[in-house]
């Protein structure tokens, strides 16, 4: 999905520049790195260039941040980890719904919030990929998503709701009618507060409501960004000017 107060870009082109992001992130990927490897259409791009170079001798290893890129990791033959104690990743690539200057995130569109901010709080270095319309000047057009425990979902909406957020339980997309699960097998609501002035102060509000296992703001975990911009890979670093991707041979 593309947030509400980006610029619309053709199906085609979105596709373009999110291949052209990865294709910019895996040139920065080196032999012996544990990645973890994100969820969505974006993170699809780079696991699936990824595997081209795993299998033309690159040697690395990865944990996938849904079932769904798991099973495209698999596919591609990426080596995959499990979970253990002291696993901790060197780089992690992933998607954003949307990201501002400062390199706060929503993320969880795409219902993988949990495992996606586990696994990049584990990382030492988190690098988002992103087409062009993702980056925006304030969070909060594109509905913020809540993980929660489905026992507790009358109260988090009850709760939510009082902190503006207009809270909608999101349904399966093959059928309305159904609600989506993630693979935690708990409920995904989806906030609509369409400016978020205050991401801090309000994942701070998130974190006491009872029934929420995770929110979908991603703040101070990424240390830089690839934007496609005119064309061009661009990297951004939080609340510095953008800098083309082709200057650094290594990670920014």
């Amino acid at each position: 999905m593309t947030s509400p107060n980006a610029p619309t870009l053709p199906p085609q082109q979105q596709d373009h520049e999110k291949a052209q992001a990865a294709a910019a992130a895996v040139r920065w990927v080196r032999d012996g790195m544990v990645l973890g490897l994100g969820t969505g259409t974006t993170a699809a791009h780079f696991i699936r260039q990824l595997g081209e170079k795993v299998r033309a001798g690159l040697k690395v290893q990865g944990l996938a941040t849904s079932l769904a890129s798991e099973a495209l990791a698999k596919e591609v033959g990426i080596p995959l980890l499990e979970p253990r104690r002291g696993l901790t990743f060197d780089l992690a690539i992933d998607g954003a719904d949307e990201l501002d200057p400062q390199l706060r995130l929503i993320k969880g569109g795409g219902g993988a919030l949990l495992r996606e901010k586990t696994l990049e709080t584990a990382s030492r270095y988190l690098l988002v990929i992103a087409d062009s319309s993702k980056l925006v000047p304030q969070l909060g057009r594109f509905p913020l998503p809540l993980e929660v425990v489905p026992f507790s979902l009358p109260w988090v909406l009850d709760a939510v709701e009082k902190l503006g957020g207009a809270p909608v339980p999101r349904m399966r997309k093959d059928d309305p009618t159904a609600s989506y699960y993630s693979d935690q097998k708990n409920l995904l609501v989806d906030c609509h507060f369409q400016t978020i002035a205050d991401p801090e102060g309000l994942a701070v509000r998130l974190k006491t409501i009872p029934g929420i296992v995770e929110h979908g703001l991603f703040l101070g975990l990424a240390q830089a960004a690839i934007i496609i911009q005119d064309g061009q890979a661009q990297v951004l670093r939080p609340g510095e000017a953008a800098r083309p991707a082709a200057e650094f041979s290594e990670l920014p």
